[in-house]
């Protein structure tokens, strides 16, 4: 059988919802996709908005959410997580926050059709998902921006190059 091929992902700067669609359709065809940086992913909508939303969501939940399993959430939403092709779907998904290392030293990839930059209108409000998290109590973004942490992990310099738009649509 021929090796899969990893798809590393940079989710700095994307759109939460059409990131995670354009990703469940990556994985439902077979590729195994990695998102990292699941804490720059952006959300539409000012700060304060998609916080209220936020901590609505923690009071019928668990009250530790890092940002990378809010991100591996909406991308479940998206798949048919029920069945065993969704099963198999998720299983080739993963997500972090930061550069774990296996993935520092590898192409990261954008994609341009879910980029903020180029969806939203420059006047529009913006958040974080690192933000949103953190302001809840979450403690991502200590580990991610504290470089004494043991999870921080330092990359290296990688280009990040534009995927092809045929593959991903636009």
């Amino acid at each position: 059988m021929a090796e899969v091929q990893v798809l590393v992902l940079d989710g700095r700067g994307h759109l939460l919802g059409r990131l995670a669609a354009i990703v469940a359709k990556q994985v439902l065809l077979g590729r195994k996709v990695v998102v990292v940086r699941c804490e720059g992913i952006n959300i539409s909508g000012n700060f304060y908005r998609n916080k209220l939303k936020y901590l609505a969501f923690l009071r019928k939940r668990m009250n530790t959410n890092p940002s990378d399993r809010i991100f591996w959430r909406s991308g479940r939403a998206v798949l048919p997580h029920k069945t065993a092709r969704g099963q198999a779907a998720l299983d080739r998904l993963r997500v972090s926050d930061g550069f774990p290392p296996p993935y520092d030293k590898k192409k990261r990839v954008v994609l341009p059709a879910a980029l903020r930059v180029v969806r939203l209108k420059p006047t529009r409000k913006f958040a974080y998902l690192g933000c949103v998290v953190g302001s809840s109590g979450s403690f991502i973004e200590f580990y991610v921006q504290n470089p004494n942490s043991p999870n921080w992990t330092i990359g290296t310099k990688v280009q990040v190059e534009y995927s092809d738009p045929l593959v991903f649509g636009s």
